[in-house]
């Protein structure tokens, strides 16, 4: 990588930039949470129907993530976001009005497509600015991801309670989005690679298993998104309106864990972080599918968001740090490899959920935050440092 090309741009005046990048990411997942019982609703689906919806967010983001890869190598930081925002606002009025299951299917896949997109693009452009200012920061900038997950979801859900159409709703986002695209969006970096670097490498075993374990954390933040609303609204019998609090409330702790994630992780070490983060994640799934009492179950979501909070960042420092393979890509692979457990392992709940229940799906995610505290020991005792190049 051209230190020269990228050192330059990475400034104090240009980091509000950089820490907005990832709030309107988060902008653009949490603004689907609110309206995913609305979209059932006008489609008339069951929770198998829904899980094929969102399979086909999951793979729009599947074939998108590879090209993200291409666009920020050749086209840079910038051109990907934007390509990504574009998108975003093309289909988010769409999953507010369609009516048509076929036509929700299609507008699902782009949406996944342009999130995924943005997921890519904030922590490639993330891991190049902590590299070059060298200092850790990725842990406060999924933090702002988180908060802005929080503002969207807050807000689409406020808008539906106070009587604002699902239309009306998305639109607030999409102005928000636009007037980033428009101001601070200017500046964000460049390209990310060489000329004539190789825009794709594949992933090493380690960093394989960085990212599967990834996608683990990744699909109980999927699960919460996008199942937490049906959750309260089917289960507990909580208002539409207000069903979005759950992810509300998830999103809150979550953003508050990150925020204060660099100071917990100097202090407690990454092992001690995966271990007791797992833990707390699973006893947030308790409250929440054992409890009737639907405020309870907000408690539980809000627990689940401070266990899950701090483990992709984590992760994304491992990869950055092992020395199989540039860091830059390594990051760029886990977070591919990871994001498909938010954007695909909500659609493999649906799918669990029809043949068993709700409550045994999220049974199955709480489940997998055992793997994430088995391998905790043996993967932060590897050797690490950065890959020379």
């Amino acid at each position: 990588m051209s230190s020269q090309e990228i050192l330059s741009p990475v400034s104090t005046p240009h980091m509000l930039t950089y820490r907005l990048t990832f709030l309107m990411t988060g902008l653009c997942m949490g603004a689907w949470a609110p309206l995913v019982p609305y979209a059932r609703a006008r489609a008339g689906i069951d929770d198998g129907a829904l899980g094929v919806l969102l399979l086909c967010l999951g793979l729009g983001s599947l074939v998108m993530m590879p090209l993200a890869g291409v666009l920020n190598s050749q086209k840079g930081c910038r051109f990907s976001a934007n390509v990504g925002i574009a998108l975003v606002c093309l289909t988010l009025p769409l999953l507010a009005t369609t009516q048509s299951f076929i036509g929700l299917m299609g507008a699902l896949a782009l949406f996944g497509a342009g999130c995924g997109l943005l997921d890519v693009t904030m922590n490639v452009q993330g891991v190049m600015v902590e590299r070059h200012t060298r200092r850790s920061l990725m842990s406060g900038f999924h933090g702002l991801f988180s908060l802005g997950a929080i503002v969207s979801a807050g807000g689409v859900t406020a808008l539906l309670w106070l009587g604002a159409t699902p239309l009306l709703a998305g639109s607030a986002v999409i102005a928000a989005l636009l007037t980033f695209v428009f101001t601070c969006g200017r500046q964000m970096l460049g390209r990310s690679g060489e000329k004539g670097s190789p825009a794709f490498v594949r992933p090493s075993r380690q960093v394989w298993v960085l990212g599967v374990l990834c996608l683990l954390a990744f699909l109980a933040e999927g699960a919460i998104l996008d199942w937490s609303a049906v959750f309260l609204a089917d289960r507990r019998g909580v208002d539409p309106s207000i069903a979005g609090l759950g992810y509300a409330a998830f999103a809150v702790m979550m953003a508050l864990g990150r925020l204060n994630g660099d100071r917990i992780g100097a202090r407690l070490g990454a092992c001690r972080v995966l271990i007791f983060s797992g833990l707390i994640a699973m006893s947030g799934f308790v409250l929440v599918i054992l409890m009737d009492e639907w405020r309870i179950n907000l408690l539980g979501f809000a627990v689940i968001g401070l266990g899950i909070s701090n483990i992709a960042p984590v992760y994304l420092s491992l990869a950055g740090a092992q020395r199989s393979m540039p860091g830059e890509l390594a990051i760029a692979a886990a977070t591919s490899i990871g994001y498909l457990g938010i954007l695909m392992g909500p659609a493999l709940i649906g799918f669990l959920a029809h043949v068993t229940s709700l409550s045994w799906a999220l049974s199955a995610t709480a489940l997998s935050m055992i793997a994430i505290i088995a391998s905790a020991t043996s993967l932060v005792s590897r050797p690490t440092g950065h890959h020379r190049h």
